[in-house]
């Protein structure tokens, strides 16, 4: 046994026993087998882990399940299927904002906290609001490009 939380994961209420202390990434991958929150740096540094908590951005690796009792949880796949997602995704890809994919979960989530707050961030806010999020491969230009063209800004040559 262990102790007992209830929270909201993507809409849908959940009632979990078990150790107070087992991080919220592992809650989600292994028992909720939600696999698009991925596990890079274990520490809070990189991003990967990236998942919505009661609205705000957090890093689901350093949140023990205990902290979401009452809360609620938005995962990637809980941003999937609306219009905004389908629209942000394929700008992505179309800029070249994605490459292996390890980021991309984390930086979904955290473009569409961004974007929900402010409908027209500028390239400096955006830049601000993906310090978090640690991506080896593309070099984050494509992805400013991809919110760019989101928002309907110019971006310079």
């Amino acid at each position: 046994m262990g102790e007992r939380s209830t929270f909201l994961l993507n809409g849908e209420e959940v009632v979990r026993e078990g150790d107070p202390m087992a991080r919220l990434l592992d809650v989600l991958r292994e028992q909720r087998r939600l696999t698009g929150t991925k596990e890079g740096c274990g520490e809070g540094e990189c991003g990967s882990c990236t998942v919505l908590l009661d609205g705000e951005v957090v890093c689901s690796c350093l949140v023990p399940i205990v902290q979401v009792d009452g809360r609620e949880v938005r995962t990637v796949e809980g941003l999937a299927g609306d219009e905004a997602h389908a629209a942000l995704s394929s700008l992505l890809v179309r800029e070249g904002g994605v490459q292996c994919g390890a980021c991309t979960p984390g930086v979904v989530v955290t473009l569409r906290a961004l974007l929900e707050r402010d409908p027209r961030p500028t390239r400096a806010r955006v830049r601000e609001a993906l310090a978090g999020n640690l991506c080896r491969c593309t070099g984050y230009e494509g992805i400013l490009r991809a919110v760019a063209a989101l928002v309907g800004r110019k971006e310079r040559p």
